[in-house]
């Protein structure tokens, strides 16, 4: 078991133990506003600085119908922008990341555009009459680089800059040096599981179930296991491990073999730690990797899983095999949580579903709801309204919230 008890989590005396419903997990309208209210106005992360380390070099970002890129320019500085040609729409670039010797080039009609986004020109130019080149360079995306990480949103939203946003974990991605990490070659996707992305989350904002459905992490670090959640509402969860000899071949010479950095403090010497940033993504860190995942939605029952691995500028003999040890222990861990996603998902459409109870443990599962239920009220109705009327409900019900905040505009 953890060491978590009720007395250690800010839960109140009495507090709403039943989740969000289940018709949320499966209505089409539902989506439609998740996608607008949820995950475009949020800060995405799309690479490290060091995954476009030269300039030319590239790294694309899709979410919900909109395509983004991040390129570092001739003059050393990143910029991200929305991955369209200004003539016809065609991706500037095309994959997950890339190189582009000195210009990009869209391949539908050979338009050219700086490294800055600026149009360099476009093909059979005297066709276009009297256009004016400086109004059709690419469109800029909000970007915001912090601790070496690049996050983008496609559109304002309720969250401050990722540096506030942020700021509860930046001693720690410190003392990590996330700002010099090199990437590790296997990044990139998961693949798609046929769930709502919120069974995901559901899964990943509580640490109840690793005692009993991650058998290689409760051999690492047992009750060391603790959550945290921030006054601002950020959910982390940490971990240490010592010398327990686990049964697990993974875990047992992991322990054994992973050496100590003394460059790291002594409160992340031994320790595995998780932050969250909501409402898609989570950072992990341990001595050896830091690791970033999201899940990105493509349908109101599909997810994509993505991720990107890091590691140290400089690496022993010692710390590679340690790193090898500590991915196989989170590959058989993140198999366990897909299952887990698909059978949550599954319920959720049973007539014998009564809706979630939710312990005292699961208090970082229930912050996510209350966040989306303040972004969209609508979650609040336990029986699902005609999908028409959805989004008008929504509408209302954030007006009468608002009136409620301010009786006097």
């Amino acid at each position: 078991m953890t060491d978590q008890t009720p007395a250690t989590i800010p839960v109140p005396e009495e507090w709403d133990r039943r989740g969000l419903p289940a018709w949320t997990y499966h209505s089409q309208a539902m989506f439609e506003l998740e996608k607008e209210e949820v995950f475009l106005n949020h800060w995405q992360v799309v690479c490290h600085v060091n995954d476009i380390s030269a300039p030319g070099d590239w790294r694309s970002f899709d979410l919900l119908g909109e395509r983004a890129f991040a390129v570092r320019g001739q003059d050393g500085v990143v910029r991200a922008f929305h991955n369209l040609c200004r003539h016809r729409g065609a991706r500037v670039v095309d994959g997950i990341s890339g190189h582009c010797r000195g210009a990009m080039i869209c391949p539908f009609h050979g338009w050219v555009y700086n490294l800055d986004g600026s149009l360099r020109g476009a093909a059979r130019p005297e066709t276009f009459g009297g256009m004016d080149r400086t109004k059709f360079g690419l469109k800029p995306i909000e970007m915001e680089i912090w601790q070496g990480f690049v996050f983008i949103r496609f559109k304002p939203g309720p969250q401050p800059s990722v540096a506030e946003c942020l700021q509860p974990y930046g001693q720690d991605f410190t003392d990590f040096r996330s700002e010099g990490l090199l990437p590790i070659g296997d990044s990139g996707l998961w693949g798609a599981a046929p769930v709502n992305w919120k069974s995901v989350c559901d899964v990943d904002n509580e640490g109840y179930h690793v005692a009993f459905a991650h058998p290689s992490l409760q051999e690492l670090y047992g009750r060391s296991y603790t959550d945290i959640l921030h006054e601002n509402g950020l959910f982390q969860s940490n971990a240490t491990y010592g010398d327990r000899p686990g049964r697990n071949w993974s875990v047992r010479n992991y322990v054994r073999h992973s050496p100590r950095q003394d460059w790291l403090p002594e409160r992340l010497q031994r320790a595995w730690n998780y932050y969250g940033l909501f409402p898609n993504t989570v950072f992990t860190f341990t001595p050896e990797t830091v690791q970033y995942y999201a899940e990105i939605p493509l349908e109101v029952g599909r997810t994509e899983m993505t991720y990107a691995l890091y590691r140290q500028p400089e690496e022993t003999r010692e710390i590679r095999a340690a790193r090898y040890l500590g991915n196989r222990i989170d590959r058989h861990t993140s198999a366990e949580d897909q299952q887990l996603t698909i059978w949550s998902n599954e319920s959720m459409k049973s007539s014998a579903f009564d809706g979630f109870h939710l312990s005292d443990l699961e208090f970082g599962l229930r912050q996510h709801h209350d966040k989306l239920r303040r972004l969209l009220p609508v979650m609040r109705m336990e029986t699902a309204p005609p999908e028409a009327d959805i989004a008008a409900l929504n509408q209302e019900m954030l007006g009468r919230a608002a009136a409620a905040r301010d009786p006097h505009p």
